[in-house]
């Protein structure tokens, strides 16, 4: 009896690793680009927006507004790799700092850093892919 239970158990475990381990290629690449996202954050955009995506006082703005960064998504990969000259407003606070563009940037780069703000810092708005980055930054030109 006690051998069936650990061999039940035992088949139970295996059979749940398994489900866990199929994941789609989408949910691979989203993965994979919130990890890569998130090291890139750390080298570029944490210094003025802060670990947790609160920005600095009335000099820049957080990143924790879901409604900006939602209503905003398609325009993130511009401001991201150009940078942002103008005022705007998040919780109704206004902030008029200018963002400087970071050229170097790759669209797979760009793609990887939208979907780590995107998802992060209470938003949840799943993947952006580097054709996505590419086709948004084609019309900030």
């Amino acid at each position: 009896m006690r051998n069936k239970l650990i061999l039940a158990g035992g088949l139970l475990l295996i059979f749940s690793i398994l489900i866990g381990a199929c994941q789609t290629e989408q949910e691979i690449n989203y993965r994979r680009y919130y990890v890569n996202g998130k090291g890139l954050y750390e080298r570029h955009c944490q210094n003025c927006h802060n670990a947790d995506g609160t920005g600095l006082q009335n000099l820049y703005p957080p990143l924790t507004d879901t409604l900006f960064i939602s209503q905003n998504k398609d325009k993130l990969a511009c401001m991201i790799k150009y940078g942002l000259n103008q005022k705007i407003i998040i919780n109704g606070k206004e902030y008029d700092s200018p963002m400087p563009g970071n050229n170097s940037l790759t669209d797979m780069d760009v793609a990887q850093l939208v979907v780590y703000i995107s998802n992060s810092f209470g938003n949840q708005l799943g993947h952006y892919e580097v054709d996505q980055a590419h086709a948004d930054l084609q019309k900030c030109k």
